[in-house]
């Protein structure tokens, strides 16, 4: 037996005084309740029985709820239990879905998670190839080792070949639901860049929506007239129809003015093309005929190769007042909408300019591995400023055309297959690298022999092309260059503070790096272009990977987030590095309306015939244009 502790004789010594103060605490709160007006004394009462009957109502649905409980379930993973709740750091406003989605439990992985590498350490496990091999191994179709087939490829047959190995397939309810939701949204974007155009700029080139105002370049309401398929493909009836109203009794071309050939041709000259061939109305063709007549003084040189610049009203053209030179991307992306012009008019000079163009690039002197300069002189008709080979501002768009030139021409001109497929292997062999320390695949520049690890946001729309020409026969290998290049486009967004890609990035090629992109503080402008979102676009229509989809969403939310004027309108910005003031332009390009937003709007549509790619090929300015019928 222990001895009674110390605590045992406090307790005795102390039981008289702790009953004394038991009841003079009974006594003060009874006469507290006594000092309480009887309202007062009524609520409490009234709170209390409430708070009873509630009990007594939900006692026997608590317990059965326990009773029913499996062992099972009473035996769940305290460590899931416990787990705590993280919030999505851009919240979709479609969260129950996404959360069904999570549910499914789907076993590949999506890709770099969503934002939160943008501060992160590098060097972990998240490296690119090792997400592309496991991303292969998980199930989603590889390209690698797929026959060579000339000869035209179907979305259809893709889907079925896609159904037993994409993430999920494309039927699936809750994608659907989920790709309708995110689809309104961008309608919702469309109506808002709409809105300050509409308040602000109406008929005229662009809007200023800081300003509350309007730019022109032209005076030819570019911005219109360049989203007309968008508000037709967008279902958004009434804006096309008042659009359309300006373009019957305002647009004229019988102007004393000078417009660039190559930006009149994709944006104006495409743009009608286009809305005639989705809406059959003989407005936009009267149109199209009258801009393409007037721009064709251009063509009027000693070399064939078309001066820059053309004023539509006197019929006259000439180059720059600083230069003799046109770019290559300009003189050699006018071919598809002057080529379908002739189609449609059975009038052939249309598209004998613009082949006569092709065909003496094809034959210069000065290629690297049929890589182009950036630079062509109307005189000569000879590459300058040789040497330099980039994909980036004024040759990107060559490239893209030899490959639509061959698919709108239903692939008949192997001269520009031969010339498209020589390009791409001169890419792999003198413009691609690895960055460090992620090893992101990029497209730099050579000067003299000299690389560049220099990026343009412009080069983003080559994992597009690629992907476009996989799809309709070439190599296999090209998908799976198109897929490393798009996580690299990617990342050039998820990596700036503000969730949107520079102009222009420098990659990292050290050991030891740190960050695998930096950027200049000259580079640091986002113009709401398009070529991240294309390519998305592409790879997910001929991969079914609805991770592209999601990528897209968070570009999305980028602009509405630092781009979204409250008045009306987005505006281009100086510093994606900045999320606090990214300083805007108060300028909204008109291929924000034209490309960007229609871009995102079929990237999320997982209705492959929503402008079919075995039907329809698209120009540098997002307007699509249809495959000729083979003659074959």
């Amino acid at each position: 037996m222990h001895p009674p502790s110390r605590q045992d004789y406090v307790s005795v010594n102390l039981s008289g005084h702790y009953s004394n103060n038991k009841q003079q605490r009974r006594q003060s709160c009874w006469r507290k309740w006594k000092q309480l007006s009887r309202l007062q004394r009524s609520l409490i009462l009234f709170m209390l029985l409430l708070l009873f009957i509630c009990g007594v109502a939900f006692y026997p649905t608590f317990t059965e709820h326990l009773r029913g409980l499996s062992e099972t379930e009473q035996n769940l993973d305290r460590s899931v239990l416990l787990r705590p709740f993280h919030p999505p750091v851009l919240p979709d406003p479609v969260k129950q879905l996404q959360e069904q989605l999570s549910q499914r439990k789907l076993s590949n992985r999506r890709g770099p998670p969503v934002l939160q590498n943008r501060f992160q350490k590098k060097g972990n496990a998240s490296h690119p190839a090792a997400d592309r091999k496991e991303v292969e191994e998980g199930g989603v179709i590889s390209w690698r080792g797929a026959v060579i087939d000339t000869g035209q490829a179907t979305e259809v047959s893709r889907n079925e070949e896609n159904k037993g190995h994409s993430p999920a397939n494309q039927e699936d309810p809750i994608f659907k639901d989920l790709g309708a939701s995110r689809m309104e949204a961008v309608q919702e974007a469309f109506r808002h860049a709409w809105k300050g155009y509409k308040d602000f700029a109406w008929g005229h080139d662009e809007l200023r929506p800081i300003s509350k105002t309007y730019s022109e370049w032209f005076g030819l309401g570019l911005t219109l007239i360049d989203a007309l398929d968008t508000m037709w493909i967008l279902g958004l009836k009434q804006e096309f129809e008042e659009a359309k109203t300006w373009v019957a009794t305002e647009l004229t071309f019988n102007k004393n003015v000078d417009v660039n050939l190559f930006e009149s041709t994709i944006r104006i000259l495409g743009g009608l093309l286009s809305a005639y061939h989705l809406t059959g109305d003989d407005l936009f063709l009267d149109k199209a005929k009258d801009i393409g007549s007037r721009l064709m003084p251009a063509f009027n040189t000693q070399s064939k190769i078309p001066y820059s610049d053309v004023n539509i009203g006197k019929g006259t053209a000439h180059p720059p007042r600083w230069t003799s030179d046109s770019t290559v991307a300009e003189v050699t992306s006018i071919q598809l909408e002057f080529r379908e012009l002739s189609r449609l008019t059975q009038e052939p000079q249309y598209q004998a300019a613009v082949a006569e163009v092709m065909k003496q690039v094809h034959s210069l002197d000065g290629k690297l591995d049929g890589l182009v300069p950036m630079f062509i002189n109307t005189n000569s008709g000879q590459f300058t400023h040789q040497g330099v080979y980039t994909l980036g501002a004024r040759a990107d768009s060559y490239y893209e055309y030899l490959l639509k030139q061959w698919i709108q021409g239903g692939k008949q001109e192997n001269q520009l297959l031969e010339d498209y497929l020589q390009a791409i292997e001169g890419v792999k062999k003198n413009l691609l690298q690895q960055s460090s320390p992620n090893g992101f695949t990029f497209v730099g520049e050579l000067s003299h022999g000299q690389f560049s690890p220099k990026m343009d946001h412009l080069v983003c729309f080559l994992p597009g092309t690629l992907a476009l020409g996989a799809h309709n026969g070439l190599p296999a290998d090209h998908m799976d260059l198109a897929k490393q290049l798009m996580e690299t486009c990617y990342q050039m967004y998820i990596q700036m503070e503000t969730g949107l890609s520079p102009e222009i990035v420098h990659f990292n090629m050290h050991q030891g790096s740190i960050r695998d992109i930096d950027v200049k503080l000259a580079d640091r402008h986002n113009l709401l272009r398009p070529e991240t979102v294309e390519s998305l676009f592409y790879l997910h229509r001929l991969t079914k990977d609805h991770k592209y989809q999601d990528w897209g969403w968070e570009i999305l939310q980028s602009f509405n987030k630092y781009t979204k004027v409250s008045s009306g309108g987005y505006t281009s910005i100086n510093n994606v590095r900045d999320p606090e003031y990214p300083s805007p332009r108060d300028k909204m390009e008109s291929f924000f309306l034209g490309e960007t937003l229609k871009y995102l709007y079929l990237l999320f549509s997982n209705d492959s015939s929503l402008i079919s790619l075995d039907q329809y090929v698209f120009n540098t300015e997002a307007h699509p244009l249809p495959i000729w019928p083979s003659t074959v």
